[in-house]
């Protein structure tokens, strides 16, 4: 084996003296000087006499087509990130634009080392890896998951300018393949006494809540999949809860162990966190179910409107089950109409609202309002304050409401009647 060329003490003062040449031409000219913005999108004037590009491994969206996640705290392992609901068509969140909320950072978790455990009040204790998961009959159903503090910024940061994303894009409507848990806690056997299950996940938060026995046998999931594809790291890979129709906090990510109680665990994340001050120095504990909830997504802030027919378009969803109907008002609330509804609506999942409009050039306030299948009506901003008072932190579910102004912008209004 050779030994090489031999190396001179000039040798390594002169590579020393060149690294540090290069540092200091790097910090004079700029190291963080932020990249060029990428050219405009470009396609030839006729696609029919140009031969296309081959196909690849993996469909990309068009370059014409911009659509990303907003972080509320961009780069923290702690923080969220906001979906652009407004550019979403039919009803179903692409994998990639799902809301993200972490605590610990995304955990990376390899599916051939994970395991389950189920135990505490069962008979027979059990540790279930991935494959053994999948070996239970599985199942399909789209429902929509929303953080607890979804509309946060629109109920204390109010602004003109505020989209659909920034105002309620803490919101996910997926289709959700996985087992149903309480099949798995039947082959556990859960014992007399347990009316409660700690679920607890596996990343560096070690996220855990309290989950009632009943809801986990009513309708919950073991999830491994989303809208036909494996969940990716972000969003729980190899496995997730799935509680429908309540808070997303509860819907553990990464999840590694479930242990039956006969009590809630009173864990950090449902008394300091996720407990819903109220006026009258009370609190709601374990406010679990999401409210019935619409927003307008077109027309919406900043607008752009011209006059003539413009179609009302957005989305509704209710934690108790199906929307029965969503209301429309184009006059701030003084009539309202049914609009059409779209999509399955097979309860706790977001279905599509459109309503034809022509604006005829006059200011005017947008409204929608939902009502589900339980009589339950989305309230209006003065109702929901006068409920829940100004020092609630969840559950922000008021009338969402749009101004449009005589020369066709759109803006946010939170409170109407003060407006």
């Amino acid at each position: 084996m050779s030994a090489g060329p031999s190396t001179t003490r000039r040798d390594v003062l002169g590579v020393a003296a060149g690294l540090l040449g290069g540092l200091g031409a790097r910090a004079a000219f700029g190291a963080d000087t932020p990249p060029a913005a990428a050219p405009p999108p470009s396609a030839p004037p006729d696609a029919t006499k140009v031969l296309g590009g081959p196909s690849t491994g993996r469909a990309e969206r068009s370059a014409f087509e911009e659509a990303e996640l907003v972080a509320g705290k961009a780069g923290k392992v702690s923080g969220t990130t906001f979906a652009p609901i407004e550019r979403f068509l039919g009803t179903l969140t692409p994998t990639d634009l799902q809301f993200q909320r972490h605590h610990g950072g995304i955990a990376q978790i390899d599916p051939a080392r994970y395991a389950l455990l189920v135990h505490g009040l069962v008979d027979r204790p059990l540790r279930f890896g991935l494959n053994e998961l999948k070996r239970f009959p599985s199942v399909s159903r789209a429902h929509f998951v929303e953080c607890a503090g979804n509309g946060r910024t629109a109920f204390r940061e109010p602004s003109p300018g505020l989209t659909p994303q920034y105002i309620d894009g803490q919101l996910n409507n997926c289709e959700w393949t996985g087992v149903e848990l309480g099949r798995v806690l039947r082959e556990a056997g859960v014992k007399a006494g347990a009316e409660w299950l700690v679920v607890e996940g596996g990343d560096a938060s070690v996220l855990a809540r309290s989950l009632p026995l009943k809801k986990a046998m009513d309708d919950c999931l073991l999830v491994y999949a989303a809208n036909g594809e494996p969940l990716r790291p972000a969003h729980g890979y190899p496995v997730r809860l799935l509680v429908p129709g309540w808070e997303a906090n509860i819907s553990i990510k990464w999840l590694r162990r479930i242990e039956a109680t006969a009590g809630p665990m009173m864990a950090k994340d449902e008394t300091s966190k996720y407990t819903d001050p109220l006026p009258g120095d009370k609190a709601r504990m374990f406010s679990f179910v999401m409210d019935a909830k619409s927003i307008i997504l077109s027309p919406s802030a900043p607008g752009g409107l011209q006059r003539g027919f413009w179609p009302i378009s957005g989305v509704a969803w209710s934690g108790r089950g199906r929307i029965h109907r969503v209301d429309v008002s184009t006059d701030g609330g003084k009539t309202w109409t049914a609009a059409e509804l779209q999509g399955p609506n097979t309860g706790k999942d977001v279905v599509r609202f459109v309503h034809p409009w022509s604006w005829d050039g006059s200011p005017t306030l947008l409204m929608s309002r939902a009502i589900d299948e339980t009589g339950y009506v989305q309230p209006t901003y003065r109702e929901f304050l006068a409920v829940r008072g100004l020092g609630t932190d969840y559950h922000f579910n008021p009338i969402r409401s749009f101004a449009v102004d005589a020369d066709g912008g759109v803006r946010f209004v939170a409170d109407p009647e003060a407006a």
